[in-house]
């Protein structure tokens, strides 16, 4: 029988990841982490090329008119360099290029599948 719930995380990880792309979003990843950690069953990574561009591909997801999910903890937006939005299942990365390359994250959760989006 499948997981409803897993199944929603994922469709919403989806549809972030488009929202994302859209916004010119670059580098844009989902990872299943459901089999190596417990902190969510997704993760959405995705780059932007300056602060105001992090801020505004957060601000299509936080307000994105298809989505009813409203984040649990949002972290990093006045800075806006690393931007996190925890949906508790689904936990949005949101990165400056420099940002991206120093923290690794994809090589951190290297051993999780990627979910194709497009």
């Amino acid at each position: 029988m499948p997981d409803l719930q897993s199944e929603a995380a994922k469709d919403f990880a989806v549809s972030a990841a488009r929202a994302l792309h859209e916004g010119k979003g670059f580098d844009v990843d989902v990872l299943d982490v459901r089999n190596v950690t417990l902190i969510a069953d997704y993760f959405v990574i995705a780059s932007g090329s300056s602060v105001r561009h992090v801020k505004g591909l957060a601000d299509r997801v936080l307000y994105s008119p298809e989505s009813t999910r409203k984040p649990m903890h949002v972290e990093g937006y006045q800075l806006g360099t690393w931007i996190l939005l925890d949906y508790g299942d689904v936990v949005i990365h949101i990165f400056r290029e420099a940002e991206r390359s120093f923290y690794g994250l994809e090589r951190l959760w290297g051993d999780a599948p990627t979910v194709e989006f497009s």
